[in-house]
């Protein structure tokens, strides 16, 4: 299968490894950073530390920017507002896309869910186009599509390696084009992104290619949405930069004593939680992880914590808010590309689980004033189960949690 895998890669990559690339790193009210590299070159020429292509002009908004580097932040935008971009070298257009900035107030909010997707496998090539298509469909019905949170596991690299923007190519910059030069992925570290589970250098090339909101690079941050929604994205995993591999999770740690301290303030209306591995899951592989950080835990449910967003495990999990679970919304959504399709109905209630589906998928969330709607969505289809094997409603209605 894995050889299948990279004859597949790369031929849908070797058209494109000649062709320039561009991607938005970062969006909000004010500000976009747009990204740009020649996946010709060997190495890794994409990204924060890319070789860029020399001088480049940026054209956005009625003003023209120079830049030599491989990416540029352009500030001084107006919230919610459509502008469109290029990015030129010697007079000829190597990128070009509409973006729309964030609103600085609002009530609503609309955003795409994918985990452990980057495989380079057909299903995900298949699931991507759904994504896209979903996004136009939500926008001709004036619901913009802000970003893509990703639940981790970002690359699976051939032969345990995802250290080359090669690689990257055919999993994340082809799959992903269209998406990518209108609105950002926000991502968090999975095992497969770094030596946890591959190699040292997969962390390094994802800190990288990934931008974060706020300081660069980062393994775990905060961002908000208008005065409306609140995103925490931790790192749960084992990854180092070299041996020996540690967590990073630990009760005393720098990421703990950060989560606590960002918990201890007053939230937003919503306050969301993204991470890779899933508090609660009835498998089929991986046990929850509560057992690992049930500091964690305690801190997610005395705060405002409504929903929190996992991966790790290829499908699709639901755990309803209820008084054991810190009355929050479970959701698992790991089968971007991957797919485990283990039957899990024995131990879905000693696991408080109350839905699951064995299929590749990602989640349209929309959020609206006090209530949440999650709806899972496949390329081909989606049938989510309860623990009798029953079919259950095909989204989710979640409410705010009180504070």
């Amino acid at each position: 299968m894995k050889i299948f895998y990279w004859l597949f890669s790369l031929l849908l990559a070797s058209p494109a490894f000649s062709d320039p690339l561009a991607y938005i790193g970062t969006l909000d009210d004010r500000s976009v950073t747009l990204v740009w590299g020649d996946p010709a070159k060997k190495g890794n020429p994409i990204g924060r530390n890319g070789d860029g292509l020399g001088e480049v002009a940026v054209h956005i908004g009625g003003k023209v920017i120079s830049s030599t580097q491989s990416w540029l932040k352009i500030s001084d935008l107006q919230p919610n507002t459509a502008y469109s971009y290029s990015i030129r070298k010697d007079n000829s257009v190597i990128a070009e896309g509409t973006i729309r900035t964030w609103p600085d107030k609002t009530t609503s909010l609309v955003f795409f869910v994918i985990g452990d997707w980057g495989n380079g496998s057909t299903d995900q090539y298949k699931l991507a186009q759904k994504m896209e298509a979903e996004r136009q469909r939500l926008r001709a019905e004036g619901k913009e599509v802000r970003f893509i949170l990703s639940t981790g596991d970002n690359i699976y690299g051939l032969w345990k390696s995802g250290k080359n923007d090669r690689e990257w190519i055919p999993k994340f910059f082809i799959p992903y084009a269209q998406t990518l030069k209108e609105i950002p992925f926000y991502a968090v570290l999975g095992n497969h992104d770094g030596n946890e589970s591959e190699r040292t250098e997969d962390l390094n090339v994802y800190l990288d290619n990934f931008f974060f909101p706020g300081e660069q690079p980062a393994r775990w941050y905060r961002f908000q949405y208008g005065n409306f929604a609140e995103f925490i994205a931790l790192d749960s995993t084992r990854n180092q930069p070299q041996r020996p591999r540690a967590p990073i999770y630990t009760q005393d740690g720098e990421q703990s004593q950060w989560l606590k301290e960002q918990l201890s303030k007053d939230s937003l209306e919503w306050r969301f939680i993204v991470m890779h591995h899933p508090m609660f899951t009835a498998g089929p592989d991986h046990p929850p992880f509560l057992e690992n950080a049930p500091h964690w835990f305690q801190l997610f449910q005395t705060s405002d914590v409504s929903a929190v967003f996992s991966g790790h495990e290829h499908n699709f999990q639901y755990s309803a808010p209820q008084q054991d679970n810190g009355n929050i919304a479970w959701f698992v959504s790991g089968a971007g590309g991957q797919l485990r399709a283990g039957n899990v109905s024995s131990v879905m209630n000693k696991r408080r689980i109350n839905a699951w589906a064995p299929h590749r998928h990602f989640l349209i969330v929309e959020v609206n004033e006090g209530k949440m709607l999650v709806t899972p969505v496949s390329a081909d289809f989606m049938k989510i189960l309860n623990s009798e094997g029953s079919t259950v409603f095909p989204s989710f209605h979640v409410e705010k949690k009180e504070k």
